[in-house]
């Protein structure tokens, strides 16, 4: 089990385990919560379980989850409590704290974490089930609850100077569960108040030290999909082929992080900023997608690596977002992609390290690449077997949309936009590439004064000037206003053409 498995593990072990209840009696509810956590592939252990009057106590509980690389987690309840409502209801009852203990798999390099010792509370917490033993609710409060780190072991076994605690309030949320069979879907949403993380540590091998905290405000989640066997889910494509689905987004407002660390060439200070973030994850048998996002970003470092104070770097807007096909397919199937970065600005220290008498504009830069198109894989790129370095060509690209490639930046400014389509059975024409028909409208401002400015730096030569200047003379034309240029790059019949007139 890899570690990011591992911690994800942790982190789900500390929401209500009541995804896996079912209703109706509290017997209904224990056996439909072995029969969940039997088919998700985890080991089960109960010391024993009595009914007296309404409530069903089972005792001594330890749940072990393995991989086959090499790592494990366990989770130990001392009792669990199943009270009838008496209304169709039940009541679930957990300790108010209870241990997680986690074993890495070994690094090739023998680095990084051996194993975990973890205590989860959730003080308060209350749990209903409501429904059906088939479609059953589940909803849940708790005022606080915390992850605390209560031992941290090298891949030696040597313990480690290291204390972490992961924080909650107000966290609220509802399950809702449906199981048919071997499979179950999960419809969930839950939100948190605040989370915070605090850790602090030592390195052995410098003596360096440093604490970390990240805070994040009005947190939300919610996820859907359908969950099968561990048999099933051993291999991805299988599973999604099966009907396994996964959709996941997640939220928060006001987001704060910070690191504080010294060691013998002096301290170090890290802290980011922003105003509210995001990131989606949806898995199917048709398409990946996956993004984050974050707005109103502020970074400021210093360091004695830094030769200035501190180095400050604000951003409007940063965005990552790709959606792609994972089968195979006979027909062409959408992807997309875009990158943003927006109103990215920086220290005046930065830029008088290349431009010390204000030459250039210090306006805000702005990169975004945002396409979209068809195409298709010969093979599912979840299969284990699939090996994109092992074959000469994967898939197939049919069309490509330019919705916006935009750099901005010194006082200039290009942007492009367009599309193209491509022959995948003519791949003599272009050299062994797919022959493309279609075009590419680039509009650039400002570019003649930022490399007027960039000669009178000393970056320019003249002689380099003339040429890349000779370049554009080639491939554009005038535009509408002062310093304006466009070119319409276009490809068709077996050509290259630059605003009408053939380059090859």
């Amino acid at each position: 089990m890899s570690r990011n498995a591992l911690l994800t593990t942790a982190i789900f072990a500390f929401l209500p385990i009541s995804a896996a209840f079912a209703d109706v009696t509290p017997e209904e509810v224990w056996e439909n919560w072995q029969a969940m956590s039997t088919s998700t592939g985890q080991e089960l252990t109960v010391g024993g379980s009595a009914r007296t009057g309404d409530t069903l106590d089972v005792t001594d509980i330890l749940i072990i989850t393995k991989d086959p690389m090499g790592g494990s987690a366990s989770v130990s309840f001392d009792t669990l409590s199943f009270k009838d409502n008496g209304d169709g209801t039940v009541t679930v009852l957990m300790p108010e704290s209870y241990p997680m203990n986690m074993a890495f798999p070994p690094e090739a390099d023998g680095t990084g974490p051996g194993s975990m010792k973890l205590t989860i509370s959730q003080p308060g917490m209350t749990i209903i089930a409501s429904g059906s033993v088939t479609d059953t609710n589940y909803d849940f409060t708790a005022p606080t609850g915390s992850i605390k780190l209560d031992e941290v072991t090298d891949a030696s076994g040597k313990v480690l100077d290291t204390k972490a605690e992961v924080t909650m309030t107000e966290a609220s949320g509802k399950y809702v569960v449906h199981r048919e069979g071997d499979k179950t879907a999960l419809d969930t949403a839950f939100s948190v108040k605040s989370l915070a993380l605090n850790i602090e540590g030592e390195d052995p091998e410098t003596s360096g030290k440093g604490t970390g905290t990240l805070s994040l405000a009005d947190v939300t989640m919610t996820m859907k999909g359908n969950v099968l066997g561990p048999d099933v889910m051993e291999n991805m494509a299988v599973a999604l082929n099966s009907g396994f689905t996964m959709d996941m987004a997640l939220g928060f407002g006001a987001m704060s992080f910070s690191v504080d660390a010294v060691d013998a060439t002096g301290p170090t200070k890290v802290s980011l900023d922003a105003t509210d973030g995001s990131m989606n994850l949806a898995l199917n048998k048709e398409s990946l997608t996956y993004g984050v996002g974050l707005a109103g970003m502020k970074l400021v470092v210093s360091g004695p690596e830094i030769p200035f104070p501190q180095v400050e770097v604000g951003l409007g807007e940063f965005a990552f977002n790709v959606m792609m096909p994972v089968s195979k397919s006979d027909e062409p199937q959408a992807f997309s992609y875009l990158t943003k970065f927006v109103d990215l600005t920086t220290s005046e220290d930065i830029w008088g390290l290349f431009d010390p008498v204000g030459s250039l504009s210090r306006d805000p830069v702005t990169f975004v690449v945002d396409v979209k198109g068809m195409g298709r894989w010969y093979q599912d790129i979840t299969d284990p077997s699939f090996d994109i370095e092992s074959v000469d060509l994967p898939g197939e690209l049919d069309s490509l949309d330019l919705t916006l490639l935009q750099a901005k930046a010194a006082g200039a400014d290009v942007t492009a936009n367009g599309g193209l389509t491509f022959d995948n059975s003519d791949t003599v024409t272009y050299g062994g590439a797919p022959k493309p028909t279609g075009k590419v409208t680039v509009n650039i401002k400002g570019v003649q004064a930022l490399i007027d400015n960039l000669i009178a730096m000393g970056i320019l030569t003249d002689d380099d000037a003339m040429g890349f200047r000779m370049v554009l003379a080639m491939y554009a034309r005038p535009g509408a206003g002062a310093d304006e240029l466009v070119s319409e790059l276009e490809f068709k019949d077996g050509g290259f053409f630059a605003n009408g007139q053939q380059v090859w």
